[in-house]
């Protein structure tokens, strides 16, 4: 019997994110099409026994879950520094850098192989979106990876191509991308559910929080533009970053209030709901590394405007409308063209619905499985 084992730590995370939603559909789908005779084992941080029970629940199938002796904080720290390695026997399938990396003696060794994942260069790009230690402590991972890592995944062409200005990893990268997750569905009592999130008849949607990277402040500029069609922009997100937050920002671009409002955290199915009322979805983001709300938006037919970071162009492609995001002080104006171009032309959003609606079949997660096991039968 061959096993894989996939480190799904991320999905413990305080904050999971992307990448932990990443994790959990990607080692779903892989345990799912294991090829006959192969299984899979998850890796873990030290954590209690509920979330573990949970952990395993989400992930039926996993043969077995490995908790490691250390919490996640002091295990990024041991991984970091080559310490409490034993977890890297046999194939190791990493969603994130958090990975086991350690020398192997591959001329004695038969059928030890690591493979990480890099979602982004946020942090050689735009280091002051992260923690000093966060910055350290990915760019230390990438190093170890270099040295000892079998293979790189990285979600998009375009951070393959970016990574290269930054470390080399020769012909180790594969690129594996994510999909809309299986969960994202629009809840039974839809009508119910609009009335108690407050959801207007019309609305612009983004996904975010106000940290530069994500380009937020230049969005909410756009909205006080003359000219741009008067409707509220709904963010799923929260409402602050730093010492900022989306009150005041809206409050000093001379927005009305009321004009702008955060939702904060939001349930899948409440995501869903959001994502498929709203009149336009838009994605200023100034960096990304594969941009899932834009899938995501594309999947229910909302119109979708979106910056031109190469990887949100990538994963787009035409099915969208791309703002140049060079000249920031101009790229709240252009933003404002973008989205009264959209707001205005009912034939324009009719056609952007569906070309999303075909775009997003490109992705899926059972295509992303397969890739992983192929690039391990290759190594």
């Amino acid at each position: 019997m061959t096993t894989l084992r996939v480190v799904v730590d991320q999905m413990v995370a305080s904050v999971p994110g992307g990448i932990g939603r990443y994790t959990e559909e990607l080692t779903r789908e892989v345990i799912a099409t294991a090829p006959r005779n192969c299984d899979v084992e998850g890796i873990i941080s030290k954590v209690p026994d509920d979330r573990f029970a949970e952990v395993l629940a989400s992930l039926p199938g996993l043969t077995r879950l490995e908790r490691v002796a250390l919490p996640r904080r002091e295990l990024a720290l041991a991984w970091q520094f080559g310490a409490l390695t034993g977890s890297s026997r046999g194939m190791v399938h990493a969603t994130s850098l958090l990975a086991p990396l350690r020398r192997i003696d591959r001329a004695n060794t038969v059928g030890q192989q690591v493979a990480v994942t890099i979602h982004d260069v946020v942090p050689w790009t735009h280091p002051e979106t992260l923690t000093p230690r966060g910055v350290a402590w990915h760019r230390s991972m990438a190093r170890r990876a270099r040295r000892y890592a079998d293979a790189i995944v990285v979600p998009t062409h375009a951070v393959a191509n970016q990574l290269r200005e930054f470390i080399d990893f020769g012909d180790r990268v594969r690129v594996i991308g994510g999909a809309v997750s299986s969960s994202l569905a629009i809840p039974a009592d839809a009508d119910v559910r609009a009335k108690a999130l407050g959801l207007p008849a019309e609305y612009l949607l983004t996904v975010g929080t106000l940290e530069p990277r994500k380009g937020l402040s230049a969005l909410i500029a756009a909205l006080a533009r003359p000219g741009v069609p008067d409707i509220p922009l709904l963010i799923a997100g929260p409402k602050g970053w730093g010492e900022v937050d989306v009150d005041t920002v809206a409050r000093e671009a001379g927005l009305a209030e009321g004009r702008v409002r955060t939702l904060g955290f939001l349930s899948d199915t409440d995501l869903a709901l959001v994502m498929d009322r709203a009149t336009a979805f838009v994605f200023p983001s100034i960096a990304e590394g594969f941009g899932l709300p834009v899938i995501e938006a594309l999947h229910f037919g909302t119109p979708v405007i979106h910056s031109d970071s190469p990887a949100l162009v990538e994963v787009a492609s035409d099915a969208g409308i791309t703002v140049a995001r060079n000249d920031p002080d101009g790229y709240p104006e252009r933003l404002a063209e973008a989205i009264t171009r959209v707001l205005t032309d009912t034939e324009l959003r009719a056609n952007l619905a569906v070309r999303g609606l075909d775009r997003s079949r490109a992705f899926s997660w059972r295509d992303s499985a397969e890739k992983v096991w192929q690039l391990h039968a290759d190594i």
